[in-house]
């Protein structure tokens, strides 16, 4: 079985994992993990930010940022597509008491698309407290938001709204990888970035969010709060920093099978839209014969393994643990599967 459902389903390599079992630990909670330390410094210095602080999952890690920045019964600007919307079950809401404040068109947010939600001011209508954005953006297929865009954005939402920035950077490695923009970079435009090591970079778990020493301060605070403080976690960070060593540009390789998987199965199936990738992942929107489940289906019985993103969307996403000749034979199983055959 070949599965492309995302790149958060690979496994430790044997390296991977004899670096976890051999990792240097102690109890992160009380005194700090020594190799949660290395891997917390190593990845501040990597996003230029004063500190960072290692977290469970990319979803805790936006939680502790939008904790830092957000203020209960405001708003928070984010791409109506966005990860922080729609696949954190309401944590906005339910953790920091806020209401997204949806930025609706272009597959990305934009400058243009950003001032387009900014409210009249009015004392009936909520303020808002942050501004969310995401590279690359799950949603739109992996798009990068190029860093010229990311400045514009951050200087209007920083000097015209007064608004700090959440990063949802899950994926900022493939941003990084496709485009050779400096991670550094596309971290000055945001106070707070979370990166995620259990994506592209193959570990089992972790993400680290960071940003200024106090803002990393209180989002220790938000992550004790949330339950995600962890003891001898420098086990789990050995495998993040191997893969920071080891996995890192080799992304490339998925960016390269993902535009070869979209160009066969583009070239494949006359009716249907391929959208193409900038990094790991391919969305294919469906036409009106046929619809996710039953290609997710069909693909699957053929051994392939592939998501419904919704009812006329697919996602298939290249990562580690697939292998250029894998990627070959699922894009021709794809093809039949789509075709219907």
């Amino acid at each position: 079985m070949i599965d492309l459902r995302s790149d958060t389903v690979t496994k430790p390599t044997p390296a991977m994992r004899r670096a976890m079992a051999e990792a240097e630990v102690g109890d992160d909670v009380l005194d700090g993990d020594p190799t949660v330390l290395a891997l917390q410094e190593r990845v501040a210095a990597m996003l230029g930010k004063e500190r960072a602080l290692f977290v469970p999952t990319g979803t805790m890690g936006n939680a502790c940022g939008l904790w830092v920045h957000g203020r209960h019964g405001t708003e928070a600007y984010a791409h109506d597509d966005s990860h922080i919307v729609n696949w954190e079950i309401a944590g906005l809401a339910g953790l920091r008491g806020l209401q997204p404040r949806m930025v609706r068109g272009a597959p990305v947010m934009t400058l243009e698309t950003l001032k387009a939600a900014v409210r009249s001011p009015s004392k009936h209508a909520p303020t808002a407290s942050v501004v969310c954005f995401e590279n690359t953006h799950n949603g739109a297929g992996g798009m990068v938001t190029p860093i010229a865009e990311l400045r514009a954005m951050a200087d209007f939402a920083r000097s015209t709204l007064k608004l700090p920035i959440h990063m949802d950077g899950a994926r900022l490695w493939n941003a990084h990888v496709a485009t050779g923009t400096p991670l550094a970079d596309f971290a000055e435009c945001a106070d707070t970035v979370m990166v995620s090591f259990s994506k592209g970079l193959g570990a089992p778990l972790g993400a680290v969010v960071a940003g200024s020493a106090a803002h990393i301060e209180e989002a220790f605070s938000a992550r004790k709060r949330f339950g995600g403080g962890m003891r001898q976690s420098g086990i789990v960070a050995a495998a993040a920093l191997h893969g920071l060593e080891h996995h890192l540009d080799r992304l490339a390789d998925d960016h390269a099978n993902a535009k070869r998987l979209a160009r066969i199965i583009a070239d494949g199936v006359s009716d249907v839209r391929v959208v193409p990738p900038d990094t790991n992942i391919v969305m294919i929107d469906l036409p009106a014969r046929i619809d996710a489940p039953a290609v997710t289906a069909k693909a699957k019985a053929l051994g392939v393994m592939i998501s419904a993103w919704h009812d006329k969307r697919v996602r298939v996403v290249c990562h580690l643990d697939a292998s250029a000749a894998q990627v070959d034979e699922a894009a021709r199983v794809m093809v039949q599967a789509l075709k219907g055959d």
